[in-house]
């Protein structure tokens, strides 16, 4: 599995973070259904994050069909969750959109610059 990262420049909360890499992480395809999250507490610690942090992000991917959460078997991306992410019935754009600003605050890229190109990219410009 590709490793899970966050970046404190980031204005996004940390578990809101922590929830869009995990979902980055089912649309590219390095996450299946039934693939197992690392523990809350494992998270947290290599993240550097409190754990309840990490809880959040899992109860909410939970609320979302994204995962499933049991006892003793982890949590795990929930079935369906890989065609619900990728397009069924969430916005496949809006997971593509925050992957995307994800990776360019990872690159130190700044909010005018990747608006400048966007814009260079745009059809018609």
């Amino acid at each position: 599995m590709q490793r899970i990262s966050i970046c404190v420049d980031d204005p996004t909360p940390v578990y809101e973070q922590v929830r869009r890499e995990v979902i980055r992480l089912v649309t590219s395809g390095d996450l299946d259904e039934g693939a197992r999250l690392p523990p809350v507490r494992q998270l947290a610690r290599d993240l550097g994050i409190a754990p309840g942090t990490v809880a959040r992000a899992y109860r909410e991917l939970e609320a979302a069909g994204t995962v499933t959460a049991r006892r003793g078997a982890g949590t795990r991306i929930a079935e369906g969750a890989v065609d619900s992410v990728a397009g069924g019935s969430g916005d496949g754009l809006a997971v593509e959109t925050s992957a995307l600003v994800s990776r360019a605050v990872e690159a130190g890229i700044t909010l005018p610059e990747l608006q400048r190109r966007i814009a260079e990219a745009w059809p018609g410009r």
